[in-house]
């Protein structure tokens, strides 16, 4: 596959997780969202759903990764690419290595808690069975402006429960 299809399916890839996390924020959910690609065709789409179903494991990514193997009717997932608006957390990043899914495209960096690059890196570390390519940065700033309002406005919130 040439590089201008690889970018745009990229875009198309992350405009659509964009999505998934707009429903989270407006949700009230951490504004994460995440789809699963086999074939260039989208066979998983996912959103945080922590506070909705009380469920520290209900992540984009988890959820996602369960939909596709549901789909695909197989627990492993190789030779399809997960778009994430942000880097996953080493729970997500786990799962991303035991599904062996191929590849993790996301879009901004997270500094806290990510497990692929920021603080850990789970996903290349040699000791595990499977490594997973990455590609960051895309649509990073979209990514980046959605998490940020959403916390801006929880501390608007906040502030204003506190008056």
């Amino acid at each position: 596959m040439d590089d201008s299809i690889n970018n745009s399916l990229h875009l198309y890839g992350m405009r659509e997780a964009l999505k998934q996390a707009q429903q989270a924020f407006d949700n009230d959910e951490v504004p994460v969202g995440a789809v699963i690609l086999k074939d260039q065709q989208i066979i998983a789409k996912a959103y945080n759903q922590v506070e909705t179903l009380k469920d520290p494991t209900a992540h984009a990514e988890m959820i996602a990764i369960t939909q596709a193997t549901h789909h695909l009717q197989s627990k492993w997932l190789p030779a399809c690419t997960m778009y994430v608006t942000v880097e996953p957390c080493s729970m997500c990043a786990g799962a991303l290595v035991l599904a062996r899914i191929q590849k993790v495209v996301w879009g901004c960096d997270d500094p806290k808690t990510g497990a692929c690059v920021s603080v850990l890196n789970i996903i290349h570390n040699n000791m595990l069975n499977h490594q997973v390519e990455i590609l960051k940065g895309v649509l990073s700033e979209d990514a980046s402006y959605l998490m940020s309002a959403f916390f801006h406005q929880k501390r608007l919130n906040t502030k204003m429960d506190r008056s």
